[in-house]
């Protein structure tokens, strides 16, 4: 699985905007959450259309809504997350930040 990494850190992609997800309404795909090609566009101010996923990576299909409203968080290696959605608006969450109970 291809990420862009920076001083320690790995390129995820959460597309909080209401109305669809990124990753979240790309289950078979969860690699898109890492790619490349979407985080140098939306590093680049999201010019023009977002890289064609299906195509790049040979993909029978990926769902592109979401793409506008895509943000980068920036995690350090290793950590582990997931991405909760609600109505299309996505969120991360840190395993860190999770409170657990013990029966």
């Amino acid at each position: 699985m291809n990420k862009v990494i920076r001083d320690g850190k790995v390129a995820v992609l959460v597309s909080p905007g209401f109305g669809a997800g990124w990753s979240t309404w790309n289950t078979e795909h969860p690699e898109c959450v890492f790619d490349p090609a979407v985080v140098k566009w939306v590093e680049k101010g999201k010019v023009g259309p977002v890289p064609k996923l299906a195509e790049l990576r040979g993909w029978d299909y990926m769902y592109e809504g979401g793409a506008g409203d895509l943000i980068i968080y920036w995690l350090p290696e290793g950590s582990r997350f997931r991405i909760d959605e609600y109505d299309g608006s996505e969120s991360l969450v840190l395993e860190s930040e999770e409170q657990w109970i013990t029966a």
